[in-house]
């Protein structure tokens, strides 16, 4: 999987520390490395060339490949809704909003340098651009309009107060709008990058960069699909019910 436990020490090759974890890719972007076709120069070497201390970036490459096992047996139907959005908020928007511009950086060098053995190339970065514009401004609303108001009529559902039809009525936003068509763009533009990609497939000659960036989509892939799950099949639906609940007391 392109992924493995390796010791990183000071005449390991840097080329040979992303392919061993390809988060370690990060690390060496933020100082200039090169670790493609260029990074077969041991890790003390490329550090000694840019007037970096080893140790530091040693352990900033250490710390960029702890593995954090994460189970699929929650049952987030019963997570409170708090919780719920605190966890959506904390985990998938955090991630993207720090991961695209990383991912854009990433694929805009890839392309550059490769488009004319992979003419599709070009399309995928319009699919990654087109992906990225829809999304940010779509987690602005969620956390400025949509999650608040999700909050108040789940706290106001859960106790019950005299004025909860009322809320809905005077705050009501379009939930149903947000899943009908924004997760939709979303699912197409993913759709895209998988098509595109064969389901991010490497070629046998595929190198470093190659690897690195189809290694990144992919992990935004996966991102995503349990970002959407939790918004498309567990929020949204709890938040409507409890709207039409409100609005029958009424």
């Amino acid at each position: 999987m392109f992924l493995r436990t390796i010791e990183i020490k000071d005449d390991t090759l840097v080329t040979d520390i992303v392919l061993g974890d390809y988060r370690t890719s990060a690390v060496f972007r933020k100082y200039g490395i090169e670790y493609c076709c260029g990074g077969k120069v041991p890790l003390q070497f490329a550090c000694e060339m840019r007037g970096l201390d080893k140790d530091d970036v040693k352990k900033e490459l250490n710390e960029s490949t702890r593995y954090i096992p994460f189970t699929n047996g929650f049952d987030y139907s019963k997570w409170d809704m708090d919780f719920l959005i605190d966890y959506v908020r904390n985990i998938h928007h955090v991630y993207l909003n720090r991961n695209l511009p990383e991912i854009n950086d990433v694929l805009e060098k890839f392309v550059e340098g490769h488009k004319k053995k992979y003419p599709w190339l070009s399309n995928l970065q319009c699919a990654f651009k087109n992906l990225q514009k829809m999304l940010l401004p779509h987690l602005e609303e969620e956390e400025q309009v949509i999650f608040p108001y999700i909050r108040q009529i789940a706290h106001a559902h859960e106790s019950r107060e005299p004025y909860a039809a009322l809320l809905v009525k005077t705050l009501r936003k379009p939930i149903d709008r947000m899943m009908a068509q924004e997760h939709e763009h979303v699912e197409r533009y993913i759709e895209n990058c998988r098509t595109l990609t064969n389901n991010y497939t490497l070629p046998d000659d595929a190198c470093v960069a190659h690897k690195v960036c189809f290694l990144k989509l992919r992990e935004l892939d996966n991102d995503l699909t349990q970002h959407s799950y939790l918004e498309n099949y567990v929020i949204f639906p709890r938040a409507i019910a409890m709207e039409k609940e409100l609005l029958r007391g009424a």
